[in-house]
């Protein structure tokens, strides 16, 4: 009981750096000497300082004398390579921890048990599978990621109460309230990228980005094929960073890209390896009604999170329609009902009672 305490206490530290250290994983680490934390620290943003590292440098000099005899606690395997900084296996061993316990190992091919055994060799005791569900939910799109090779990929949609998407004429009509809008654009500083289908991009205007909520914008991601969008419409600004895929041409000016690709059935397969070798962790899907559907049809797709809102169509364009019925987790936004869905297929799926 008190290993899964502390490791979970590690997962909600490595959560506060949620949208920040893509591609790397989110991770929180805890030193444990007899009953009393000594240390704290999570990787708080790509490029910087691992967790354990920033949990080491934590510890005051009064308490340094006790690393060598504490537990150190991590939701993930320390890392066993050298990228942005170096291994943290290593540095474990240099400091003589004595024991470290561990959420999850670590599936990047540069690491994948690596870190343990340094550990092991080093004289470490290591225990790992505490809270594994809650880890691998945390970390479900670094996961996804390196075992699937591909992005996270997360389906939004707003739908009335009889179920449709939007109306028939395709005009505008605000399903969700205010506040459900604010949480999609904290949604969207912590994913990767973003992306909607031709008729949304062209008939919408959307910009795409997240001005409701402080953090990072996502990689925008538009589907255009014969370059009908005019220039003047959002996704062509300098807000964000912006793909326009296309069958027309290849060209990069400032942020935007246009990148040449054949509309046919292995159109999102293509996309996505196109993600992967980007290093683009998650994708979320925001519209319109056939491209989601289209992702569901292929089973391309791991969460779901739908807003149904307190208005009513009698007719139009119908909701997207998900081969998993029952939602994971059902919550109110002021008034809007918020449904969570997961692919089973996905073993990183829903754990209940953690966060989003």
């Amino acid at each position: 009981m008190q290993d899964e305490l502390f490791v979970k206490r590690c997962i909600e530290l490595a959560a506060r750096a949620k949208g920040y250290t893509a591609p790397n994983p989110m991770v929180g680490a805890l030193l444990l000497y007899e009953d009393r934390i000594i240390g704290e620290g999570w990787h708080e943003q790509y490029g910087g300082p691992h967790a354990e590292v920033n949990c080491l440098e934590s510890v005051k000099e009064e308490d340094r004398k006790y690393i060598a005899q504490s537990t150190m606690y991590v939701n993930l395997e320390p890392c066993a390579h050298h990228g942005k900084t170096p291994p943290c296996a290593v540095r474990l061993v240099a400091e003589k921890v004595k024991k470290v316990v561990i959420a999850n190992t670590d599936p990047f091919e540069r690491v994948q048990g690596e870190g343990v055994r340094i550990l092991e060799q080093g004289g470490v005791d290591v225990i790992s599978g505490i809270a594994a569900q809650e880890g691998a939910w945390l970390n479900r799109r670094f996961f996804t990621f390196h075992t699937r090779k591909r992005p996270y990929i997360i389906l939004k949609w707003a739908q009335t109460q009889d179920g449709y998407f939007a109306p028939a004429d395709r005009s505008r009509l605000q399903v969700s309230n205010e506040r459900s809008m604010q949480l999609v654009h904290k949604w969207r500083t912590e994913e990767a990228a973003i992306m909607v289908g031709f008729n949304t991009a062209l008939n919408d205007n959307p910009q795409l980005t997240a001005r409701l909520w402080e953090g990072r914008q996502p990689l925008r991601i538009v589907l255009d094929k014969k370059l009908q969008i005019p220039a003047t419409h959002h996704v062509f600004d300098a807000t964000a960073a912006t793909w326009i895929i296309n069958e027309q041409k290849e060209r990069l000016e400032k942020n935007v890209q246009w990148k040449q690709m054949q509309f046919g059935d292995d159109l999102l397969h293509d996309l996505l390896s196109a993600l992967y070798g980007e290093r683009v962790l998650s994708l979320i899907i925001e519209g319109g009604a056939k491209l989601l559907s289209s992702f569901i049809e292929k089973g391309l797709w791991d969460e779901a999170r739908v807003f149904t809102g307190n208005v009513s169509l009698q007719d139009g364009i119908a909701a997207p329609l998900l081969t998993s019925s029952e939602p994971a987790f059902e919550t109110n936004i002021s008034g809007d009902t918020l449904s969570i869905y997961t692919n089973k297929n996905n073993p990183y799926s829903y754990v209940p009672g953690m966060e989003l």
